[in-house]
């Protein structure tokens, strides 16, 4: 069994790692969390770019364990406001994770915003990396468009004042598993999917 460490504290990015890996079939992965290993200095994210924050973040996780790992930067980017919150997404408000201040707080910012305005994109950043140095960084967007109000208690962050396009439910309302298939974390985790298919083999073999 091979540890792979997704560098977070949230249980609902940990669950959804190990139920698409579930969903492909794939075995001999042990994902684990922050919270599984001992704590080590997490430098802040400071590039201006989800990528540069991501691949710092799953470097920082090797160097200190020594276990292959995952880390994501994520954030919702709005048309109205020039891709903004864009990186800054977990603290738009000032408050880093306070998720009911930064939702108050785009809302307001688009309050004279017009329906058809209200253009947004979810975008995650992904990063692989091994203790030998080898990298993979990968990234995905999900497109829809901002509600003027909270909907659905499912996901975190800004996801009940988000609807995917196509859809009329908010992401907050969607089940585990259709989140799973369409968000832009879930498409961003399957696509380092070959990536860990590669350290299930390692461990089997």
């Amino acid at each position: 069994m091979t540890r792979l460490l997704l560098a977070t504290r949230n249980a609902k990015k940990l669950g959804e790692l190990r139920r698409i890996l579930v969903a492909e079939g794939i075995e001999g992965i042990e994902v684990i969390g922050l919270a599984d290993v001992p704590e080590y200095p997490e430098a802040p994210e400071t590039a201006p770019d989800f990528e540069g924050n991501a691949v710092a973040k799953a470097r920082d996780a090797v160097a200190a364990t020594g276990v292959p790992a995952i880390a994501d930067d994520s954030g919702l980017a709005v048309d109205a406001l020039n891709g903004m919150p864009g990186v800054l997404s977990a603290r738009w408000s000032g408050r880093h994770g306070d998720d009911e201040a930064n939702l108050d707080l785009v809302l307001a910012q688009l309050t004279d915003t017009p329906d058809a305005r209200r253009g947004a994109a979810f975008v995650c950043a992904a990063a692989l990396v091994h203790p030998g140095g080898r990298e993979t960084i990968v990234r995905a967007e999900w497109r829809g468009q901002l509600t003027r109000e909270r909907r659905g208690t499912n996901g975190f962050g800004y996801d009940p004042i988000f609807v995917p396009e196509g859809r009329t439910a908010t992401s907050a309302e969607l089940s585990p598993a259709e989140k799973d298939a369409h968000s832009h974390r879930g498409k961003a985790l399957q696509a380092l999917l070959p990536e860990i298919a590669k350290l299930a083999q390692g461990a089997a073999g």
